[in-house]
């Protein structure tokens, strides 16, 4: 069969092929790609038509088969995006943001004096109340509530600004 034969038969399914695919994608432009590749695989692949088969079955099935085709390999590959719908570049978040934030955390603890860090540790880490972290360190509870506080402000400095917070002189 010659190719303006099959031109001849194939053009008036064109436009149900069209609805078809615009039905199926959504999108004008991906259904007339989708169309495109249709009958680009029915034209190449013409000699596989049965001469007693419905040819517009035949056209409908190979858009849908390439339709679900297309779908298997856009989960395998994932979502594409052009450059131009790109916000920021791709990327995988390796976490180094959590580990440079958590050495961060240990050098202002290694920052603090020890009795600051002792107390910081033993409430905020072994989740200890402030009357049992008194006990263990053997002081009153204001002292204990005190450097607390202290040491949360000198951490919470060193993380900001990234210095050792200098002593104070009281005179």
């Amino acid at each position: 069969m010659s190719e303006d034969e099959i031109a001849r038969l194939v053009e008036p399914l064109i436009p149900g092929l069209r609805r078809y695919a615009y039905a199926l994608v959504r999108d004008g432009a991906a259904a007339d790609d989708l169309v495109q590749d249709c009958l680009e695989r029915a034209v190449g692949r013409w000699y596989l038509r049965r001469a007693d088969g419905d040819l517009r079955a035949w056209l409908y099935a190979i858009l849908r088969n390439l339709h679900l085709s297309a779908l298997r390999q856009d989960r395998r590959r994932g979502e594409h995006l052009g450059l131009d719908d790109m916000t920021e570049p791709p990327g995988v978040d390796g976490g180094q943001m959590e580990r440079a934030e958590f050495r961060d955390v240990l050098a202002g603890l290694d920052a603090l004096s020890e009795e600051h860090r002792t107390v910081l540790l033993l409430v905020g880490v072994e989740d200890l109340s402030y009357e049992e972290t008194a006990k263990v360190m053997g002081l009153p509870l204001g002292t204990v509530m005190s450097r607390l506080s202290r040491a949360r402000a000198r951490l919470r400095t060193y993380l900001d600004h990234g210095v050792r917070p200098g002593l104070r002189r009281v005179k």
